[in-house]
């Protein structure tokens, strides 16, 4: 059975909010810790039938690439419901609010 590690690493400044966030895999092909400005971790708890959930971002995480990063989370979880449940219908209702919310936050699609 492969094997692969993701890690995160979460510098903090005084008032425990994060000032850097790097992140590395063992499967990436990349040696090198990639610094990100922020991350949103999600893991769905079987037991408690809850979702886990880690939303960081650094301090200087500029407002339009926030709204960039809410922007095409929104779109790949549609890919990513899509893929697990081929309800098709509801994802281009996603796609929908997520050319609504593009037009809404100033952000050009396709860019």
């Amino acid at each position: 059975m492969k094997k692969a590690e993701i890690k995160l690493t979460v510098e903090l400044d005084e008032g425990n909010n994060p000032e850097n966030i790097l992140w590395e895999s063992t499967d990436s092909g990349n040696a090198d810790k990639v610094p990100a400005k922020a991350l949103f971790l999600s893991v769905w708890d079987h037991n408690y039938k809850n979702t886990l959930k880690i939303d960081l971002w650094t301090k200087d995480m500029p407002v339009d690439e926030m709204k960039r990063f809410f922007y095409e989370t929104l779109q790949t979880m549609g890919d990513s419901f899509l893929k697990a449940t081929g309800e098709t219908l509801i994802v281009e209702d996603l796609r929908d609010y997520c050319a609504h919310f593009a037009d809404k936050m100033g952000i050009i699609e396709g860019q």
